[in-house]
Parts: C-alpha cells; structure tokens; sequence
C-alpha cells in the first residue's frame, strides 16, 4: 500500500495507492464531514491540490445514511470526488458528544444530534457502516478519552480499543472475502500523555497487522511539548513500511513537527474553519482579515501565494464580503487556506526527497509568524 520514495531523517516522502488512485505523502486530507469540505466543491478541492478527503462515519451513517450512499456507488462517486477517501470510525465524534453517548465494552449507545433518536455502534457496526459508505480507507472504532484523563480510565479505554480492533479486522476480514472489497484498515493507537500506555497500546495495535496505523488521542488539550513527546514515542513503535496517520492535527507547525518524527497523513478542521470565521493561513501567519485594519488594504491575503484568490482578491474586498455577511468571504478564504495546505505538503515532500527537510522547517518557520 505505502511505497517509500525518500527519507531524510525520519522524514518520509512517500506513495499510497488506493483503489481510486495514488496519493502523495506526508499529506494533509481536507475534512469533509457530511460528504462535502464546507463551502468548497470538488473541483476546488482539485484546484488546491488535495489528492485525498476525509468523510465523517457518525455524520454519514445519520444523513443521509449508508443505503443512499451505497446505491449511488459510493462515497466518491457521491460526492462527484474521483480519489481516494478516507472515513473514520466515528469514535471520536462519539467522544466529542459524550453527554448523549454512552460506551461500554460491546460499543457504543449515542443519540442523533439532529433528532434525539437513539443508534448504537459496535465494533462490527462501524466497519459494516464504513464498507457501506465504501472509502478507501477505514478507520477502527476506538474510544479517544478526555485531557486530563485518570491513568486508570486511559488504561481501561486503551484496552477497549485494542479489543475493538481486534473485533474490527474480523469484521473487516469477513467482508472483504465476501464482497471482493479493496478497503483498507487502519489501527489506532491511544494511551493519553502516559508513555507506558503508549507502548502497551502502540504494541497492541501492530501485533493485529494492519493496512495502516494511526496515532490518535493527542490534540486534545495537552500541552504542544506532551503531544510531542507521546508522538516521538508511538512514532518509533510503528511499522516502517505501512502508512502513518496522526489524526486531528492541525497547525503547520505541528505538522512539520509530526514530519519530522515520520508521519505520512494528517487531517483537521482547521483551515476551513478558521476561514469561515475570518482567519487565514499566510506563509507570514494567521491573518485576521475581518479587522478594521484590512479595511482599505488593497494587498492579497498572502502575497507569496499563488493561488486563485490571492491572484484576484484584496484583503478589503474580503473583510468587506466578511462584514457583509456574504458567503462568498467563507467560499474564498476557505480556497485560499486548503491551497496554503496543500502547498505546504508539497513543499514538504519537495525537500524531503531533495534531502533539504530541516533546512526547510526551519526557513518557513522563521516566516511564519502573527506579523503583517
């Protein structure tokens, strides 16, 4: 699945090939959570580089459910996106609405947020689920806990998780058998900031050999430097031969920071979402550009972008649309901030096969700061 093309430290630039095509790593997947990265298209997906997208289980399976999805040939084809997909297992959706959910060994009971209306998710159920939806690669259910979380409650939850996915690849296994499927499993490993739990669970999760492995329960809350700690160490446990995911993150400093530790794949609501509420990613830093100071500023929201929207667009224009309330503020700072992300993946993986890696992060982190 992962064919390696350079190292430079324990940075990788890699390949992942999937059913729907090849994609280059380290990459970053734009979040489409009900089958759609907000206010963008995939064609603008396109135009920015993406090469893969991440859909929500939980959204998904609720609206418009997997028999839809299913009979209009799934997920890619749904959503008119001809590359690869990735879906997660819902777990962490479940977490993140922990008042109407409730989680014991066999799985998951969690309501609708849209109705009230009560669903439950075992181990089998999600991997039913994902098939259904039919991305390229799946995610196991796993039980993310809370910062700052008991020893004892990180130890039970990494336990659970490797039960679950140890039911998940039988799930998975089975399915794939029947229906001649290429999907991809993915492992998670959990363990909160407790570097014993870390290696129980990073042990656990590579002993079940799956397509993949992920790095989950950090950017939760902890401190950069524990993230980074407990990432250093799970990283050096995983396979080196098969994908690397840390999941949910995040700033291009920490994803520099995760490259450098030989991650392959991130994902995170960031940029998007930041743009929808008036801040975006420059090679300078985040820019606020609904402030009254961009009012009459006639530069680009990034001067040293080259996307569609810097080449057109002014900061005034966009803070006025912001101001105005016009989607077209959220439609054109969403563009401009997956293109800063995407072309920082490619920049990335320029230098990693260039052998210039460190050199790199560290030039574009003496750039990237909050100054104008």
């Amino acid at each position: 699945m992962l064919k390696l093309i350079a190292t430079d430290g324990k940075a990788r630039r890699g390949e992942i090939s999937t059913s729907h095509g090849k994609f280059q790593t380290p990459a970053f997947m734009p979040v489409g959570t009900s089958g759609a990265v907000k206010a963008l298209t995939s064609s603008d997906l396109e135009g920015c580089g993406a090469e893969i997208i991440l859909g929500n289980t939980y959204h998904l399976y609720l609206r418009p459910g997997t028999d839809i999805i299913k009979k209009l040939g799934g997920l890619s084809k749904f959503t008119a996106w001809n590359k690869p997909t990735l879906t997660d297992s819902g777990g962490f959706q479940i977490f993140s609405l922990k008042d109407i959910s409730k989680v014991t060994d066999d799985g998951v009971e969690f309501q609708s947020h849209h109705d009230g209306s009560k669903h439950f998710f075992s181990p089998e159920k999600t991997i039913q689920v994902q098939h259904e939806i039919g991305a390229d690669i799946i995610m196991q259910l796993d039980e993310c806990v809370p910062y700052p979380v008991d020893e004892s409650k990180a130890k039970a939850a990494v336990d659970r998780t490797c039960q679950w996915g140890s039911r998940c690849i039988d799930e998975h296994q089975q399915i794939k058998s029947s229906a001649e499927s290429n999907i991809s499993l993915f492992g998670i490993v959990q363990g909160s900031v407790y570097p014993d739990l870390r290696r129980k669970s990073a042990e656990q999760i590579v002993s079940l050999d799956l397509d993949g492995n992920a790095i989950g329960g950090l950017s939760v809350g902890e401190s950069k430097g524990k993230m980074e700690e407990m990432l250093a160490l799970t990283a050096e446990l995983l396979p080196e031969n098969k994908p690397r995911y840390l999941m949910g993150v995040g700033y291009p400093e920490d994803i520099l920071m995760a490259v450098s530790y030989g991650i392959d794949m991130f994902d995170c609501v960031l940029p998007t979402r930041n743009a929808r509420t008036g801040n975006v990613f420059t090679s300078g830093g985040q820019l606020v550009y609904r402030n009254a100071e961009y009012a009459d500023d006639q530069r680009p929201l990034d001067p040293n972008c080259n996307c569609k929207v810097c080449q057109r667009y002014s900061r005034a224009y966009l803070r006025h649309l912001y101001n105005q309330s016009e989607i077209t503020a959220m439609v054109l700072a969403s563009y401009h901030s997956t293109y800063f992300y995407q072309q920082l993946m490619k920049n990335i993986r320029a230098a990693i096969k260039e052998k210039r890696f460190e050199t790199f992060r560290k030039g574009f982190l003496a750039k990237y700061q909050n100054s104008d």
